[in-house]
C-alpha cells in the first residue's frame, strides 16, 4: 500500500472509530482491552491500545462516556466504560449521518465502479 493510500485509509478509520466505540458501549459496559479486542475482530476497525485510550479520554471529556473502576476476577481492577445519556443521543446522530453518507456514496459507486 502506498503512503497516500495509507493516509487516506487512516483518515477514514479515524473518522469512524468514535462511532464504533460508542456502538460497542451501547451494547454493554466494557473495559479498554475488551474494546481493543472487539474492534480487532472486525476487519478494518483494528486499533491499538495506544490509540484507544486517548480516544476514550476524549469521549469522556466530551461527556459521551463515563468510567468506573471495578474489581477484576483475575488481576488488578479494571476501568469500565459506559455510554452516557448524551452519548446515546450522539450515537443516534452519528449513526444517521454515517448511514446517509454511506448510502449516498454507495449509490455513487454503483453508478461507476461497482456495476
Amino acid at each position: 500500500m502506498n503512503v497516500e493510500k495509507e493516509s487516506w485509509t487512516s483518515q477514514i478509520k479515524k473518522g469512524v472509530l468514535e462511532l464504533a466505540i460508542l456502538a460497542l458501549l451501547k451494547e454493554r459496559e466494557m473495559y479498554g482491552f475488551e474494546i481493543v479486542s472487539s474492534l480487532h475482530n472486525r476487519p478494518g476497525l483494528s486499533i491499538s491500545a495506544g490509540t484507544v485510550y486517548p480516544l476514550l479520554s476524549r469521549l469522556k471529556k466530551a461527556m459521551l462516556i463515563d468510567s468506573a473502576w471495578r474489581e477484576s476476577p483475575v488481576g488488578p481492577p479494571r476501568k469500565y466504560y459506559t455510554l452516557t445519556a448524551k452519548g446515546v443521543s450522539e450515537l443516534a446522530e452519528m449513526t444517521n449521518t454515517w448511514l446517509s453518507i454511506s448510502n449516498n456514496l454507495q449509490s455513487l459507486l454503483k453508478g461507476g465502479f461497482l456495476e
